[in-house]
């Protein structure tokens, strides 16, 4: 399978403990991840944040006021995605450490996760929903490289 282009932008905002996030986020490999989740080209950017950042964000387009570990915010799905992905750092690297992963593989999952909802993908729709956006996760991240993140 030829992996479909993408236009990458990727930004770190004021975060703490920036050099492990930027470590953990190569640009070829945040390229990478997102490639292999796509079943069309697509623009993506990806922004890390800090806590305040994805509170802010959380609270002000999901009215759920706390941050979250991705928002997608998908503007286009055809004939290009056309999507922007929020990253928490800190939240992020709470729950690896408390997943016993690395801070990278819950990144990749996190990609992943975000990729597909800019496609459409939903897993708070129903359960068959959830179990099949799970089950693709999980075979993409294997092809990654990575081990069943749930």
């Amino acid at each position: 399978m030829a992996l479909k282009h993408l236009q990458l932008s990727l930004q770190f905002g004021d975060i703490p403990y920036a050099a492990r996030h930027r470590a953990a986020l190569p640009r070829h490999f945040v390229a990478r991840c997102i490639r292999h989740a796509l079943v069309d080209d697509a623009e993506i950017t990806v922004r890390i944040v800090n806590a305040e950042e994805g509170q802010a964000l959380n609270s002000s387009y999901r009215k759920k006021d706390y941050a979250t570990n991705v928002l997608t915010f998908d503007y286009a799905q055809e004939p290009v995605v056309m999507a922007d992905l929020v990253l928490c750092a800190p939240v992020v690297a709470k729950e690896a450490k408390e997943q016993g992963k690395t801070l990278q593989a819950h990144y990749a999952h996190l990609l992943v996760h975000g990729a597909l909802h800019a496609q459409g993908w939903d897993h708070e729709t129903s359960t068959q929903d959830a179990e099949e956006m799970e089950a693709y996760e999980i075979d993409i991240l294997a092809g990654l490289g990575f081990k069943n993140p749930y």
